[in-house]
């Protein structure tokens, strides 16, 4: 046979298989793609808000540790001279007591005594300067945040559990605690036990 023979017989081969394929083949794989085409863009959509969240989330924390780190840097510049305060009070205190002990009229006394209230003065102008104030409760409530209770003791007149002495002042630093008051606070009075008529008495 010769090439020109062979060529009809092959032409319909091809067509008749042409012919087995079905012929909703492409409509069947277009239906398919716009189903996946759905469940994808449902699963971008999962992811984008995934990732909205995992953002807004980041947003948010780095606004916490920004705060965070600003009261830090705060709190650093407002308390650096916490250890330099409570070394110098006890030099305070002892010029105060120095000042006490004082006593007399003789000249050498009065330019001690004149010496350690200038002194004084320029300790406590300083310590305003740099927010160190003063605890001296007398007469105020016990407060046990703010004061140290050295003793109880019934004081006539005196309100239950108030302050009547202060043995040493508190201090505090841009309202942080740097000491305790010690202080001496007053206990309502004892009453003594009314006598019991006796039996005698009820007879």
């Amino acid at each position: 046979m010769s090439t020109d023979q062979e060529s009809p017989e092959s032409q319909v081969k091809t067509e008749g298989e042409a012919v087995v394929e079905p012929p909703h083949t492409e409509l069947v794989e277009h239906e398919l793609t716009i189903e996946e085409l759905q469940q994808a863009l449902a699963q971008a959509e999962q992811k984008a808000q995934e990732n909205w969240d995992k953002a807004v989330r980041a947003q948010a924390e780095m606004e916490n540790l920004k705060r965070r780190t600003q009261k830090d840097l705060e709190d650093a510049h407002k308390f650096a001279l916490t250890g330099f305060a409570k070394e110098l009070l006890p030099v305070l205190d002892s010029l105060v007591l120095g000042l006490q002990a004082a006593t007399g009229d003789s000249e050498e006394v009065k330019k001690f005594r004149e010496g350690s209230d200038l002194t004084i003065k320029q300790f406590e102008s300083v310590f305003a300067k740099f927010k160190i104030e003063a605890i001296d409760p007398i007469g105020q409530p016990f407060n046990a945040e703010l004061h140290q209770a050295m003793a109880m003791q019934a004081v006539e007149g005196a309100e239950p559990n108030t302050v009547v002495n202060v043995f040493q002042k508190g201090y505090m630093l841009n309202g942080r605690l740097l000491r305790p008051a010690m202080v001496l606070v007053a206990k309502a009075a004892e009453k003594k036990p009314t006598d019991s008529p006796s039996i005698d008495e009820q007879a």
